[in-house]
């Protein structure tokens, strides 16, 4: 199976159906979508440009990347989410994505290179070997191309947010969604980056007010962040 956990695709492809359902598990998704969004184009500027969103589920991200690029390309390796995303593109009229079934790795060996932008958002922290897809991302991305993810640190207080308030009080997403041990650092996160020709140049973090329901974008990287990078030239 490669650089994959089977339990975590049978646990999204039981969830499949609900990805586009705004009440549902994948809420947090689409409320923090505005956000990630307008914070990568504003420093990548998508317009014109060839994406790759590694990871792309159901296609919340990839849609919403595609209004504004060029062309998009989604890849995961469940198919349940994958077929959920090809209809709701159809049905949307989103003509400039396509989706495929295939590893960042295996697409690395295959199209190095290839894109202006890579996204990697939500992922890191559900594989086995999360700098491996960060080697990957960034052998896809061309010479001073971006790169994007986002991730859940690991501490004390992301795990009290992010799993006990997230799952279990406020019941945003569905218990056992995380693993704790799985929650990688901010340092590791750069440091695999680094190692694999990526320089970080920013970093935010997404913090939700449980009684507006609504993220926004902070300087504390504390819980769930996000870091842009470059390939070196």
């Amino acid at each position: 199976m490669g650089n994959v956990d089977p339990q975590e695709l049978a646990k999204f492809g039981e969830l499949a159906h609900r990805w586009w359902d705004r009440s549902s598990e994948f809420r947090p998704l689409h409320d923090m979508n505005p956000l990630r969004l307008q914070w990568i184009d504003g420093l990548a500027g998508l317009a014109g440009k060839r994406i790759l969103d590694v990871g792309c589920g159901g296609g919340i991200l990839s849609e919403a990347l595609a209004a504004r690029a060029e062309h998009v390309t989604g890849i995961d390796l469940a198919d349940k989410s994958l077929g959920v995303a090809r209809l709701h593109a159809l049905e949307s009229g989103v003509d400039n994505v396509d989706y495929r079934e295939v590893a960042a790795e295996a697409l690395a060996a295959e199209a190095p290179g290839s894109f202006d932008v890579v996204t990697c958002m939500e992922m890191l922290e559900h594989v086995p070997d999360p700098a491996s897809v960060v080697r990957a991302c960034a052998a896809l991305v061309r010479r001073d191309g971006w790169v994007f993810f986002s991730t859940l640190n690991r501490n004390a207080k992301s795990f009290l947010f992010g799993i006990v308030g997230a799952e279990y009080l406020l019941r945003l997403l569905p218990r056992g969604t995380h693993e704790y041990a799985r929650f990688i650092r901010p340092s590791e996160l750069a440091g695999w980056c680094r190692h694999a020709g990526l320089d970080p140049a920013a970093s935010r973090g997404m913090e939700y007010n449980p009684l507006t329901r609504r993220f926004r974008l902070t300087d504390d990287c504390s819980v769930n962040y996000l870091l842009a990078c470059r390939r070196r030239t």
